[in-house]
C-alpha cells in the first residue's frame, strides 16, 4: 500500500506557531487563533490536519528513544554505543540527549494532538458535520492518550497539558508533575472518547474504535498489575472486556505470515491497528529505522547503514524456540535468505562473516557481537521498494505502535489477573493463535512468566516491550528485578584462533564472553528521570517536588 497521507503532509505547516525557548519542555507549537479560524472549514482540511498527527510530530520519539528504551532496557536489542548504550547499560542519567529528546518529542506530539482538540470544534461548528469534528476530535483524544501512556510508563510523575493555547494565553508554564493515577485517568477519558466516537472502520491507517479499545484494554492492564490496589480484579475485567470486544467484534484477523506484517507493501494491513505513517524523501518524514539499525549498506544500497554492531542480546536468543518462524523476521541468523533485499542478485543470504566471493580476504561484512543482526523494519534498498527508501534516513516502512496480537495477549494476562496459573479456555485459545501463526505447540497453562516471554518473542523490537518488565515491576518490584538482572544481556562471543576451530561461519567457530562485572540494576530505575534541562526550567518538575492530583473540573 502506498504511503495514506503523503499528499498531505505539508498541512504540517499550518502548526509552525512555535513558543518562545524558555518554555521548550511544552514544545507548545498550537494553532494561532487567527489560523485556526482560517482553517477547519471543510471535511478536507479537518482530516488533513489529523492526517499530520501521524508522522512528523513523531519523529523524535521513534527515531531513537523509543527503540533505546523500548527494546535496549529491556534486555532484547544489544547497543553499548555512547548516549544511545547507556539505555541498555542502565547508566544513563537525567542529562541523556535522547532522553531529553524522547521527552520532548512526545510533548510536542500532546501539543499538535491540543491543537486539534481545543481549536478544530470552534472553526468547524456550522461548516462541517457534527459526526466529522466528533470523529477528528476521535483520533486526536487517542493520539494524546497514546502518548500519555508512554509518558506515564516511562516516567510516571507528569504535568497534564490538556490546552497548550490556554497556557501560553496565560503565560503560566510551571505546571507541576501529576499523580500516576491522574495520568491514568487522564488516558482514560481520552481513549474512552474515542472508542465513542472514532469509526469502526475508514481509511486504512487511521485509527478506529478497534485501536482505541486495545489500547484501553492495555490501560486497564496495566493499572490491574498493581495486585494491591483494591480495584485490580475490576481492571482485569474491564481489560478482558475491551481486547475480547475487539477480537469478536472488529471483524479483523491475524496476518497469517508474521513476517508480512513488516512488509513495506503491507502498511496499514488490518493488525496494525495504530502506525507511524513514513515516506522517503527527506529526515523526518520518513522511518530512520532502518538507517539505525541495517547491517550494512549492502542492505540498504547506501551510506546509511549502522547497525554492524547491533543484534539481539545472548539472553533475547535463549528464549526463543527451536522452528520459531518469527525468527527471521526479527533477526538474521546465518543462512537466512531474504528475496526482497538485494532483489536484483537474487536476494541476501545472511552470513555470520560475509567475504567477497572474488576476493576471500576481503570482508564485507564481520561478524557482530551476538552473531546475528536485525531484521525488523529492514527493507532494503532503493531499487528493492520501488522507490521507497532514500537518504536522509528515510523509509516507507511503518512503525507500529498497537496492532491486533496485543488485544489477544493482554485477554490472556487479563484472565490470568493476579493468579499464580490459568487454564481457562479462552485464554488458552486467543494466547495459542500467536503460537500458532508461530508454528509452535499450544500451551495447556499459562503463567506469567509464559506471557512475558511469549510476549518479548511476539513484539520484539516494537518498542513495548519495557512495558512488560513494568507491568511485572507492579505486580512484584522484587521478581521483576531479579527477572532483569537474571538476564544474560551483555554476553557476546569472540572468535576462536585456536588450533582445529570451527568455521567462521558456525556458531561453534566462537567462544561466550561473559560480562566481568555484569550489569546491576536497581529499583529505581523503573522509572526514567525527567530531564535535567526540563528540571532547571521548571523547578516544580524536580524529584524532589511532589506530584499533584489533576483537577478535572
Amino acid at each position: 500500500m502506498k504511503p495514506l497521507f503523503r499528499n498531505i503532509i505539508l498541512t504540517l505547516a499550518v502548526f509552525a506557531v512555535a513558543s518562545s525557548c524558555q518554555k521548550e519542555f511544552l514544545e507548545i507549537e498550537p494553532v494561532d487563533r487567527l489560523t485556526a479560524d482560517g482553517f477547519f472549514k471543510s471535511e478536507a482540511e479537518i482530516k488533513a490536519a489529523t492526517a499530520a498527527l501521524y508522522g512528523y510530530p513523531w519523529f523524535d520519539y521513534n527515531d531513537k528513544f523509543a527503540w533505546c528504551a523500548g527494546d535496549a532496557m529491556a534486555g532484547d536489542l544489544l547497543h553499548t554505543w555512547d548516549q544511545e548504550g547507556q539505555f541498555f547499560l542502565f547508566s544513563f542519567n537525567s542529562g541523556n540527549a535522547h532522553l531529553s529528546t524522547g521527552w520532548k518529542g512526545l510533548f510536542r506530539v500532546v501539543s499538535y494532538a491540543n491543537s486539534i482538540i481545543n481549536d478544530m470544534p470552534r472553526a468547524a461548528a456550522g461548516n462541517v458535520d457534527q459526526r466529522v469534528i466528533d470523529e477528528a476530535l476521535g483520533e486526536a483524544r487517542f493520539i494524546r492518550g497514546m502518548v500519555y501512556y508512554l509518558l506515564a510508563e516511562y516516567w510516571g510523575e507528569v504535568p497534564i497539558v490538556e490546552n497548550s493555547t490556554a497556557i501560553v494565553v496565560s503565560n503560566d508554564f510551571f505546571l507541576p508533575k501529576n499523580t500516576r493515577s491522574s495520568v491514568h485517568e487522564f488516558i482514560r477519558r481520552d481513549l474512552e472518547f474515542a472508542s465513542q466516537n472514532l469509526p469502526a472502520s475508514g481509511t486504512p491507517g487511521r485509527v478506529t474504535k478497534w485501536s482505541a479499545l486495545t489500547l484501553l484494554a492495555k490501560l486497564h492492564l496495566t493499572i490491574a498489575s498493581d495486585l494491591s490496589n483494591p480495584k485490580s480484579a475490576e481492571n482485569f475485567d474491564l481489560a478482558k472486556q475491551f481486547s475480547q470486544e475487539v477480537i469478536t467484534q472488529s471483524g479483523l484477523n491475524l496476518m497469517p505470515n508474521y513476517a508480512d506484517i513488516f512488509k513495506y507493501e503491507n502498511n496499514n494491513n488490518e493488525e496494525s491497528l495504530f502506525a507511524l505513517q513514513w515516506m522517503e524523501g527527506a529526515y523526518a518524514l520518513g522511518n530512520s529505522r532502518q538507517a539505525n539499525w541495517a547491517r550494512s549498506s549492502l542492505i540498504t544500497g547506501n551510506t546509511e547503514a549502522w547497525g554492524g554492531d547491533k543484534g539481539m542480546t545472548y539472553d533475547f536468543l535463549q528464549q526463543v524456540e527451536g522452528g520459531d518462524r518469527r525468527q527471521p523476521a526479527i533477526y538474521m541468523s546465518h543462512g537466512d535468505h531474504y528475496p526482497e533485499i538485494r532483489t536484483q542478485d537474487g536476494g541476501y543470504t545472511y552470513s555470520i562473516v560475509h567475504r567477497d566471493p572474488n576476493d576471500p580476504n576481503t570482508i564485507l561484512e564481520n561478524a557482530a557481537p551476538t552473531l546475528n543482526n536485525l531484521k525488523k523494519y529492514i527493507i532494503g534498498s532503493s531499487v528493492d521498494t520501488d522507490g521507497g527508501v532514500s537518504t536522509g534516513q528515510a523509509t516507507r516502512i511503518n512503525s507500529i505502535l498497537v496492532r491486533l496480537a496485543e488485544a489477544y495477549m493482554v485477554y490472556a494476562e487479563a484472565t490470568l489477573g493476579g493468579q499464580n496459573v490459568t487454564t481457562d479456555p479462552t485464554a488458552l485459545e486467543y494466547f495459542n493463535a500467536i503460537r500458532t501463526r508461530a508454528g509452535l505447540l499450544p500451551k495447556q497453562s499459562l503463567t506469567f512468566l509464559d506471557i512475558i516471554k511469549e510476549r518479548r518473542i511476539e513484539f520484539a523490537l516494537e518498542g513495548i516491550n519495557w512495558f512488560d518488565i513494568k507491568r511485572y515491576s507492579y505486580r512484584s518490584s522484587s521478581e521483576a528485578l531479579a527477572y532483569l538482572n537474571g538476564m544474560e544481556r551483555e554476553v557476546t562471543y569472540y572468535r576462536d584462533t585456536g588450533e582445529g576451530a570451527a568455521d567462521e561461519n558456525t556458531i561453534e567457530g566462537y567462544i561466550e564472553n561473559p560480562p566481568s562485572v555484569p550489569i546491576s540494576i536497581n529499583e529505581s530505575q523503573f522509572w526514567l528521570p525527567i530531564p535535567s534541562a526540563e528540571v532547571v526550567s521548571n523547578p516544580m518538575l524536580g524529584p524532589d517536588e511532589p506530584a499533584v492530583d489533576y483537577d478535572f473540573n
